[in-house]
């Protein structure tokens, strides 16, 4: 077999990207994002792409967020393991697939293959997520008019919040982060997030009961790539009300107020509370992802 070259892109020859098909419409899913020609990598062969990744990040990241963006030809499974293996990046690898896609032999046969890859080239399963796409179309779901919501201008009094809301957590990152760094560690990345939105700081609501309970924390906010539930937290002495959904809906109504012609957001398969929530609310599964570590 030819030698495989892997190398990566420039503005003169970023077209060797596109010549792969793309049988899990991941160009369509990403639509709305920016990869630049530098973070992107193909392998060839003869001169032919037979694998390629696109790694993403924020206008302003000096690197990458994750790879989101990975395809190999049939039967070229380790020029992609390869590719992957040899990056400058390594970062987390979110495979987008149709949802249902195990029900697709296409999709199931497409989306197996890259798990093939990317298990070759060291990386372990962390989570599966939904990921769930709110257009005017779903309806605006009521408000159930419970709790008041309320900004919070110190960030000190929001970490302490995520770090109770963490301490009961289903979320498989924010366990993975409690498992390395604590608590604080877990809070700290979710406000990290928070801040690298370029959503204002002032859209941040805390949730009390009438009577001036606190409930907990949700966060409307746009990503790079558009409007989203960037964050919806319940402390655990409130949990067992319902009011997660209560956070949503408003978050929801929220940025429709503002003008969002669509909203994203995303939970865990195995977090079936907020999975019933996202349903309950009117906010459709259009996606699944696979999130991959990578290789320590």
């Amino acid at each position: 077999m030819t030698e495989l070259v892997i190398r990566a892109l420039t503005e003169s020859d970023a077209h060797l990207f596109d010549t792969l098909p793309d049988p899990l419409g991941v160009g369509r899913a990403l639509a709305r994002a920016t990869h630049r020609p530098d973070w992107k990598r193909v392998a060839l062969r003869d001169g032919k792409a037979v694998a390629r990744a696109a790694w993403w990040g924020g206008p302003d990241d000096e690197s990458p967020v994750n790879v989101n963006w990975f395809d190999v030809a049939e039967g070229e499974e380790e020029a992609g393991a390869e590719l992957l293996r040899t990056s400058p990046f390594q970062v987390e690898y979110e495979l987008i697939l149709p949802a249902g896609w195990r029900d697709d032999p296409a999709a199931r046969a497409a989306g197996e293959a890259r798990i093939r890859a990317a298990t070759a080239a060291g990386m372990k399963v962390l989570v599966e997520r939904y990921q769930y796409r709110w257009t005017p179309e779903c309806g605006l779901p009521e408000r159930p008019g419970r709790l008041e919501f309320r900004p919070e201008p110190d960030d000190a009094v929001v970490l302490d919040i995520l770090r109770r809301v963490h301490s009961v957590t289903l979320d498989a990152h924010a366990l993975r982060a409690i498992a390395e760094g604590g608590l604080d560690r877990a809070a700290q990345e979710e406000l990290d997030f928070f801040h690298w939105c370029p959503s204002p700081r002032e859209w941040w609501r805390l949730a009390h009961t009438p009577e001036g309970e606190l409930v907990g924390i949700q966060v409307p906010a746009h990503n790079p790539s558009g409007p989203c539930v960037g964050f919806i937290g319940v402390v655990p002495e409130q949990r067992g009300n319902g009011y997660a959904y209560d956070l949503l809906v408003e978050c929801t109504n929220f940025l429709a107020e503002q003008g969002a012609e669509f909203i994203a957001g995303a939970t865990d398969q195995g977090n079936f509370p907020m999975a019933a929530n996202f349903a309950k609310a009117g906010h459709p599964v259009v996606q699944e992802r696979i999130h991959f570590l990578p290789a320590s």
